[in-house]
């Protein structure tokens, strides 16, 4: 793919990623739907915080009514909103103009197909092939123009489904929302004070430019404090767009996506909600995971890096729970994609039935140390196939004898080796990686 890549099409607003490029994703996207369907498409659009994105919103509108397309307008909401609203409106397709936890000079256009799924790649390039000038799609005319709708009402059906999905009270609970001045902003404290928590919320006054600026889930310590100084009992820290959630116990401590898979797949196996009894995570969750769990008899099926692989697993094999270290959760029974808000009920859900702190549920999981390294390297799949690599990695795990992994992956967008060791001590990682990048070291760039 020459824009689209794993996330939708992001770059620097009006410099990599451009309003042109936008008013032509909408050009097409409304031509293709209504001319699949000989009818008018109906495509809903939502947007996050970033100033760029009324920018993009404006230009996407244009293409998609010049091209005959009806488009519905949630306004400010997360990326899981425009999923859950696609579906439940029956729209043909969504979009999300968001670059998630990245800086508000960068923007995206991502998009999903009537099912809430990521747009499938075969409709990606003919999207490409247009805005590279090989087709060309007709403008609409006369009554055949498309409209513009404000959808508040989509927006609220989202809300209302967050709240009717929580069937506990969490009346008298304290709960920190840090919203990382993005899109959680206008939902996170709704939701939780329908719910009858005594809300706390850091982080939520949006100006276009502070979306997460040293806060949210990419910079915790501000709701760390926030917890410990007001005494609250727990914390949930959201992404730009908040289809990632990070928590923190009523101590202070960080709970990471793979604490969060721990606790809610011990919790939903035991009430029998738990596919196979098995939970999803990706190659790059710690090693204290795969622990915890062998320990708690279940099972796990890794991934690639990446919540597509992690969903597409999961939507294979039918299993009800996968996720990211980086607190992309995906809860397969109720949703298709990963929602941060989502993700702090399911927490709180357990956290009120099993009458424990949070901190109590996630200590039976010792997580490891771990020493990632980027090795930049001339050619990354000679660094990859070679025998001495592979062989070095074989004693640098046998040196750990069992108490610890060391893995080597290729970046997908850099000329990089990345080498990750865990193991009890820091000591043992630092030893276990050095065997690999001796190995290395030829192929260094």
């Amino acid at each position: 793919m020459k824009y689209f890549g794993t996330d939708g099409f992001r770059g620097e607003a009006n410099n990599t990623l451009t309003v042109d490029h936008a008013f032509k994703i909408g050009r097409y996207v409304g031509w293709y739907y209504g001319a699949r369907q000989e009818r008018k498409a109906r495509v809903v659009v939502g947007k996050d915080t970033r100033r760029s994105s009324y920018m993009f919103e404006n230009a996407l509108v244009a293409g998609l009514v010049a091209s005959g397309a009806d488009a519905y307008l949630l306004h400010v909401i997360p990326t899981p909103g425009v999923a859950y609203e696609t579906v439940d409106g029956r729209f043909d397709c969504g979009i999300i103009i968001s670059a998630s936890h990245n800086p508000y000079t960068d923007n995206g256009i991502k998009l999903v197909n009537g099912e809430g799924y990521k747009m499938d790649e075969d409709v990606l390039e003919l999207i490409e092939a247009y805005i590279d000038g090989e087709v060309e799609v007709p403008l609409a005319t006369g009554d055949a123009i498309g409209c513009t709708v404000d959808y508040m009402q989509g927006r609220n059906r989202y809300i209302a489904h967050l709240i009717a999905s929580a069937n506990f009270s969490l009346q008298g609970v304290k709960i920190g929302l840090d919203c990382a001045n993005g899109a959680a902003s206008s939902v996170a404290k709704p939701v939780f004070d329908a719910l009858g928590a005594d809300v706390r919320v850091i982080n939520n006054a949006p100006d276009g430019f502070n979306i997460n600026v040293d806060c949210g889930s990419t910079h915790i310590d501000r709701l760390r404090r926030h917890v410990v100084e007001q005494g609250l009992d727990v914390g949930f820290a959201y992404d730009g767009d908040a289809d990632r959630c990070l928590a923190v116990d009523e101590r202070g401590n960080v709970v990471d996506g793979d604490l969060i898979l721990y606790v809610c797949g011990v919790y939903l196996n035991k009430h029998g909600r738990l596919t196979a009894g098995t939970v999803v995570p990706t190659v790059m969750s710690n090693y204290g995971l795969f622990k915890a769990l062998d320990e708690a008899h279940l099972s796990y099926e890794t991934t690639a890096v990446g919540d597509r692989f992690v969903y597409a697993c999961m939507r294979e094999k039918g299993y009800s729970l996968g996720g990211e270290q980086s607190g992309h959760i995906i809860f397969g029974d109720i949703e298709c994609t990963g929602d941060g808000i989502m993700t702090s009920l399911r927490l709180m859900e357990v956290i009120r039935a099993e009458r424990e702190t949070l901190s109590q549920l996630c200590a039976p999981v010792k997580l490891y140390p771990q020493e990632l390294v980027n090795v930049r390297v001339k050619d990354k799949d000679a660094a990859m196939g070679d025998a001495a690599v592979l062989g070095s990695v074989k004693r640098a795990e046998e040196f750990l004898a069992g108490q610890g992994r060391v893995l080597v992956r290729a970046s997908g967008t850099e000329p990089l080796v990345r080498v990750l060791a865990e193991a009890p001590t820091e000591e043992l990682c630092k030893q276990a990686n050095g065997i690999v990048l001796e190995a290395l070291e030829s192929h260094r760039a």
